[in-house]
Order: C-alpha cells, then structure tokens, then sequence
C-alpha cells in the first residue's frame, strides 16, 4: 500500500507543479481537470500522511515494549500499540476505497428527464413530485437546475420534464436514480379511498462535451415553432421554440424554455449530444456488466429501482433492500441518506471486483 500511495503523491506533486503554470491556467478546460485531479488526489495523500504517522506510532509502540525497562512507559506503550493498529485497520480500508479507479464520468453534469408512466394523471402528479424532490436535493447541494422543456400533465405535474443540472460531482451522485420509479397512495382524483399503483421514469444522462460526441449537422432536421403553453406576450407569436430530428437514430429533441431561438437551439443540442453520448455509454456499460456484474448503476432503464408508499410512509429501494419509514422527508429532497448506501454498495462492489493486491 505505502507504495501505491508513494505513486499517488508523485503524481499529486507534478498536478502541484502544473495548475501554477501560466499556460494551463490560460486554458480553462484543462485547468479545470488538473485541478479536479489536485483535489481527488489530495484527499489521498492527506489520508496516506495519516496512514504512515499511525504506523510510525506503531512502531514506536513496539520498540517501547521490546526495550521492557520502564514498566509504566510499557503500559502507555500497549495502549498506544491498540489504539494505532485500530487506527491503521481503518485507515487501510478508507485508502483501498480512495484507491478505486473513479468513473471519468462521474464528474459531468446531466441532463435528467422524468416521464411519466403507466398512472394516468397520477402518473403525471407523480413525476412533478420527483422533479420537486430533484430541486430541492440539488439546491441543497448548491447545484444549479434549469428547466430545457416540459409537457404538463392535465391535472397537475408533467408528463415529462427535462432539466439540467450544472454542479460538483453531479453525474456520480445522481445516476443512481435511473429507472423506474413507484408511488403507492391514494391519488386525489379517487373517490372510494382505494390505494393506486402509479409509475415514472427517470433518465439520467451525462452531459455529453463537444469533443465527447461527433455532431454531424447535416443529420440533424431543425423544425422552428411557436412555444406553446404558459409564458406571456411572446407565446404563439415568436418562432423561439425548437425541435430537432436526428435523422439516424430517430431520436428528437425539443426545446421552447427560453425566449431567444438561439438559446433553445444551444440546449437543444446539448440535450442530443447528451442522449448520443448516453447511448454509447450504455453499450459500454453493457460490455462492461459482463465482466463486472453491478446491481447499483446497471442502466437498466426498465428496473423498478424504488418504491414510494404513503400510507406506510416508507421507501424501498430495492437495489440494496434498504427501507426507511422517512418518506415526508425524501419526497422532499433529504435523498443523501439513501445515495450514500447506493455509493457504498457500488463502492463495495468494485473493491470487491478488484483483483488488485493493495
């Protein structure tokens, strides 16, 4: 282990040298990855100083104990030895999880659009529910969400809602929520008080760079409309509102959020490039699972990954079999305490996939 760390702080030691250095603060985007990298790498090396002061005390301890002449010096020496082996067991384990490879990935922004599924109108109210408990997670975590297009439900929510997410970390935090998700309660347009089973879907789809996806125009049809629904003076009038066909794949993309066609053009495309990329990774991925089978991120847009029950005020997550009788507080953006167990869970997975000896 002292020699991977010995590895990381050479490596911590050059990215040091490097994000001082005039030309790569000049180039934004390359500054922003080292300095990604300095802090990854710092938190190890932080870590791994720690590491070797415990085995030093250890040592120390050790050699107290070897000498034997000073009976009370022995004594503090075998709690001393207790304590930083204790100390050293952690901090090993702390370090092999600091050690797993990240996915490049996780770094990026997303893109996430809820549908929803089989419900009807309570489908709908559900997945305004979701978008609801997204915003108030990531404004929680002081990531920025703007809305790229919509589609209301008839009774409230949305049929489907797409938004971005702009922050630290957000793809590693938020992939977790793709798949399906349940709702179980009585919705408000029953009237016998039966409990309904209503779904949605969630898609989360890493922002895709422009060197990520190979974007060629002339495969893509741009249909220029009126925006429609709720907005004011400019709804119906300006053709700010667009659509774009991807000839190849049949995929589109709509987008009438902002008032100026140029911008809506802008987020448009980022959302193809995104839905692009995200069909590349999944293939990826699905390669991968082969090799390395993952219960957490498998992708599989078709699993039922969590269910929401009102009566019981309970969530499941049936991934991990973790349920919390705390669905007030969920629905309402206190998502940390269940993405941590699905980070740990995958965490746990890759550590023990590894066949590397640390």
């Amino acid at each position: 282990m002292l020699e991977k760390l010995q590895i990381v702080k050479q490596r911590f030691d050059e990215v040091s040298d490097l994000i001082i250095q005039p030309e790569i603060i000049s180039d934004q985007k390359r500054y922003i990855k080292l300095n990604k990298e300095y802090k990854d790498l710092k938190t190890i090396v932080d870590k791994g100083a720690e590491y070797q002061k415990a085995l030093a005390h250890q040592e120390e301890a050790k050699e107290i104990i070897n000498d034997g002449s000073d009976e009370e010096m022995v004594e503090m020496a075998k709690m001393q030895l207790e304590e930083s082996t204790s100390k050293i067991e952690q901090l090993e384990e702390d370090i092999r999880y600091l050690l797993i490879p990240k996915d490049p990935e996780d770094g990026k922004n997303v893109v996430v659009e809820v549908r929803a599924g089989t419900g009807g109108d309570e489908a709908s109210i559900f997945a305004g529910d979701l978008y609801r408990m997204y915003t108030k997670y990531c404004e929680g975590k002081g990531w920025n969400v703007a809305v790229v297009d919509f589609n209301e439900g008839t009774s409230g929510g949305f049929k489907e809602i797409i938004f971005e997410v702009n922050g630290e970390d957000v793809y590693g935090t938020l992939k977790f929520e793709a798949g399906v998700h349940r709702v179980q309660r009585v919705p408000q347009t029953e009237t016998q008080g039966r409990v309904h089973t209503s779904a949605a879907t969630v898609m989360v789809l890493p922002e895709a760079e422009e060197f990520d996806v190979e974007l060629d125009m002339q495969d893509v049809r741009i249909e220029r409309t009126t925006s429609t629904g709720p907005g004011g003076q400019s709804v119906n009038t300006t053709y700010s509102a667009i659509k774009l066909h991807h000839e190849p794949t049949g995929i589109i993309v709509s987008c009438q959020d902002q008032k100026s066609q140029h911008k809506n053009l802008e987020k448009a495309l980022k959302v193809l490039r995104s839905r692009l990329y995200e069909a590349e990774l999944a293939k990826k991925q699905a390669a991968d699972s082969e090799k390395r089978k993952s219960m957490v991120s498998s992708g599989d847009r078709s699993a039922k990954i969590r269910t929401y029950n009102y009566p019981q005020g309970r969530v499941t997550e049936h991934r991990i079999g973790l349920t919390l009788y705390d669905l007030n507080n969920i629905i309402n953006g206190d998502l940390q305490k269940i993405i941590d167990e699905l980070q740990l869970a995958e965490n746990a997975e890759k550590l023990k996939a590894s066949n590397e000896t640390i």
